[in-house]
């Protein structure tokens, strides 16, 4: 028996979806190298004829086509555009004008003075504590200071990738399982499987209520992870979602404060876009939950720990800072240990220290980050409008959760794959399709926004309503055309019918 696999590299290169027969992987390997495909299929398939059976596999990778075509307004006008990137690239001016009016922390210097060679030695592997504190400091505000954080709580990583890895490596061993709430963000089957040997068991979530959290979801993927045998040691939840671009309602992160009590297992909130919440709501973060429940110093409270990153709320994925807050001593003693495998340069510490101890900066940095977040998030969803396309209500995040349903062909992933090569190929957007996200439903793409300008928006909003127009005026035609060859077989049906009538009642007539 052979299986004919086709794999599709999503925006995320990382990520990969086999259709046919419907089964998700996410190999290190899988970009260039089909037999270590095979052998991951046949290892994890529940299919024993998968296992036994030959598989050819064809890999479709439109990442490599975007790197091939990157739109460039000047230099490659008909090139894809970058939709699959979730960088905030709205405020850089106003963190290159604070550079500029402090000059010594862009140039390593204290009060004048270069302190290049202090930095460039060797530094306590705790990170430098003022940076600690200004990142704590950083984080409260964020919350509007309804919650406070210890910076001794504090384990700086490189990044929230980083961040969430060592987390995995501290609670749970091999084969343990994590609950995760679909859809997530893909890297997540990287960053929290791929080293440590932990597995992903999907809280499905569904569009009928804006894909937010159930209790009965909670406890139909419990009970699915211990009809697999697996033992959970936790859920994981980011806040705000990527990729929806929601926040966790309170009614949310109250269910699953009271869930994680029952069960006696972690709950991890990766809050990496925490300051990209815009409009009139503010972030609701589970410490805020902890706090109202009376829980800040109880078990529990050991239980809950938060990731945060620089990468989305100032923009700066580049710089590599991320962080683990936990009240567990344990887990912070771990953490700290396991951070010398991903630490945060000296000199970086240095300059965003100075960076987030400035109150008016990140004051003002915030409430114009959220404005321009805004507006540009408006501009997305009237171009979709315009498109005939419609996302589901966002308050976040660098992107949209677009519904594009009604474009695909059939209600199946194959379907969804097919539209999201079309608009990779032809269209020329790179965007995320629904599946690499685990979304139980087809139809369904991540969009962003903040990485490009309101002119590149506005072309790729241009291209996208071209094509659903074509779309649309083909099906009319095809419909047109079908419903005419209806009626036509139906009168040759009719006359054929009468006619075979007619000549059996001659003879009797005659």
């Amino acid at each position: 028996m052979t299986f004919d696999l086709q794999i599709y590299l999503v925006a995320n290169p990382v990520s990969c979806q086999i259709v046919r027969p419907e089964t998700f992987i996410r190999d290190p390997d899988s970009i260039r190298d089909p037999d270590s495909i095979r052998d991951s299929i046949r290892i994890r398939s529940e299919n024993p004829d998968i296992r036994r059976g030959r598989i050819r596999i064809r890999i479709v990778n439109c990442w490599i086509q975007y790197e091939k075509n990157p739109y460039d307004e000047i230099k490659n006008p008909n090139g894809i555009v970058q939709m699959g990137l979730a960088e905030n690239q709205l405020c850089f001016d106003l963190i290159e004008t604070w550079l500029a009016k402090n000059p010594d922390a862009a140039g390593l210097k204290k009060d004048g003075q270069s302190i290049f060679k202090e930095l460039a030695l060797f530094q306590d592997y705790h990170g430098l504590p003022e940076f600690k504190k200004a990142l704590a400091e950083f984080m409260e505000e964020i919350r509007g200071n309804r919650v406070t954080f210890d910076p001794r709580k504090i384990v700086l990583a490189a990044g929230s990738t980083s961040a969430n890895e060592t987390l995995m490596f501290c609670l749970a061993e091999p084969g343990d399982a994590f609950l995760l709430p679909t859809p997530y963000y893909p890297g997540f089957d990287r960053d929290l499987k791929w080293r440590t040997g932990a597995e992903i068991v999907p809280i499905h979530c569904s569009s009928s209520n804006g894909f937010q959290i159930t209790e009965s979801a909670l406890q139909q993927a419990y009970q699915q992870a211990q009809k697999l045998d697996l033992n959970v040691k936790g859920i994981l939840v980011t806040n705000p979602s990527n990729p929806l671009g929601t926040m966790l309602t309170r009614r949310e992160l109250n269910l699953l404060v009271d869930f994680i009590t029952s069960k006696n297992i972690h709950l991890i909130s990766d809050e990496i876009y925490s300051g990209t919440v815009f409009g009139f709501e503010q972030f609701v973060s589970v410490m805020d939950v902890l706090k109202d429940k009376k829980l800040e110093d109880s078990e529990v409270s050991k239980r809950v720990h938060v990731v945060y990153s620089l990468s989305k709320d100032l923009g700066l994925p580049g710089f590599r800072v991320g962080a683990i807050y936990s009240n567990d001593e344990m887990v912070v003693s771990a953490a700290t240990k396991m951070s010398s495998f991903g630490l945060v340069s000296s000199q970086t510490q240095y300059l965003l220290s100075a960076l987030l101890s400035d109150k008016k900066f990140t004051g003002t940095y915030l409430n114009e980050n959220k404005k321009r977040l805004k507006i540009r998030q408006k501009q997305l969803v009237s171009g979709l409008e315009a498109a005939g396309v419609t996302c589901l209500k966002s308050n976040a995040g660098l992107f949209c959760w677009v519904d594009m349903r009604h474009l695909l062909d059939t209600n199946t992933f194959e379907a969804e794959l097919e539209l999201w090569k079309k608009i990779v190929y032809e269209v020329k957007l790179n965007i995320s399709p629904g599946s690499s996200c685990h979304c139980t439903e087809p139809g369904w793409f991540r969009v962003c926004f903040a990485n490009m300008s309101e002119e590149t928006l506005d072309l790729a909003m241009k291209r996208l309503k071209e094509y659903v127009e074509s779309t649309d005026s083909n099906r009319l035609i095809s419909k047109s055309s079908h419903e005419r060859i209806k009626r036509l077989r139906k009168r040759t049906v009719s006359n054929w019918v009468f006619r075979v009538s007619w000549t059996d009642r001659v003879p009797d007539e005659r």
